[in-house]
């Protein structure tokens, strides 16, 4: 494991072990207080004699995210027993069906505007985020975002968790999405570890046609017309690298007909089964083909064009798409 990681993860089980001795000192030295200071301390000597992290059966390193998400796990997925494999299963199941609700209605037509998204994880969670808001401004503004949390699985869900409550509680102040991006890049860096970042798109969408981006280190949008597709330049770093970095926003007026869209790079990196990558290139050929579309149009397009470039190859990133385009 990484020594930020490390550090990290030591730094937590320390504070564990002080609210176990104050809890003891309140409430007794109950069978569970005790039982769980012995794991903390146990851990903490792993830790010091270079152990930490290992699987006690094998000897393996144990899965990140599943360390991330409870530093005092000792066995591998592989040597869990039947009863702890059903119960891991079990709350992935919950962990999904929560993921599931924070994400925004499929379809929605806002004004001049129809958005349509597609979220795909590659496993039972995402670290993909993506969000549709509204906050009733008299300019009458719909915020749209989508980002992409590095890592995957359990750990990365949660902080795509933690990123969708950040933009909820600070979007509806109404400020422009540069500044809204440096907010949720310092509250984001202050609450999470230092190798944990998030590549993000921030953008507002208004009633009459206009369109404000502000992109931190995401894969590039694409403005997709009737006679050209072109990308979005990035403006900034990814969020929760450096707390106090600065961003800038692209303004841009669609006409009728016009789309922006967007992705994560679980879409452009995804490899066939001879492992050539589906690329930039033929999703901006595919996107200009089949620019005329609607939202959800569009949307199927892309994906039933990369399934056809896959070949039954499997997808191995999660992946999201979210389409906005121009009615009037």
């Amino acid at each position: 494991m990484a020594t930020a990681r490390e550090a990290f993860i030591g730094t937590q089980l320390r504070g564990r072990r002080e609210r176990l001795e104050t809890a003891i000192a309140e409430f007794g030295a109950t069978a569970q207080l005790i039982h769980l200071l012995q794991d903390v301390d146990a851990a903490l000597e792993r830790m010091n004699n270079g152990t930490y992290g290992l699987c006690d059966a094998c000897h393996l390193p144990i899965e990140e995210e599943r360390l991330m998400a409870d530093p005092l796990i000792r066995l591998c997925i592989e040597h869990l027993t039947s009863d702890q494999q059903r119960a891991l299963e079990q709350d992935l199941a919950l962990a999904a069906r929560i993921q599931n609700t924070l994400l925004p209605k499929r379809d929605v037509t806002f004004g001049d505007w129809e958005i349509h998204y597609r979220y795909e994880p590659a496993g039972p969670v995402s670290g993909d985020y993506c969000d549709l808001l509204n906050v009733g401004s008299d300019r009458g503004d719909l915020y749209f975002l989508l980002g992409d949390v590095a890592g995957k699985g359990v750990a990365a869900s949660m902080l795509m968790a933690h990123l969708h409550a950040i933009f909820r509680s600070l979007v509806g102040v109404g400020l422009p999405t540069h500044q809204l991006a440096e907010r949720a890049n310092r509250v984001f860096s202050e609450s999470t570890m230092a190798t944990h970042y998030a590549t993000l798109i921030c953008g507002r969408a208004g009633r009459g046609g206009e369109v404000e981006i502000c992109n931190a280190g995401h894969c590039l949008p694409l403005w997709v017309g009737k006679d050209q597709v072109r990308s979005i330049e990035s403006t900034g770093l990814p969020l929760g690298m450096f707390s106090t970095t600065e961003y800038t926003a692209e303004k841009m007026q669609l006409t009728k007909g016009e789309s922006l869209f967007l992705f994560t790079d679980g879409l452009i990196e995804a490899r066939d089964a001879s492992n050539v990558e589906y690329g930039g290139n033929r999703l901006a050929s595919t996107v200009g083909k089949h620019h005329a579309l609607p939202a959800q149009g569009l949307a199927d397009a892309c994906l039933q064009d990369l399934s056809a470039f896959l070949a039954g190859a499997p997808k191995t990133d999660d992946l999201t798409i979210m389409v906005i385009r121009r009615l009037v």
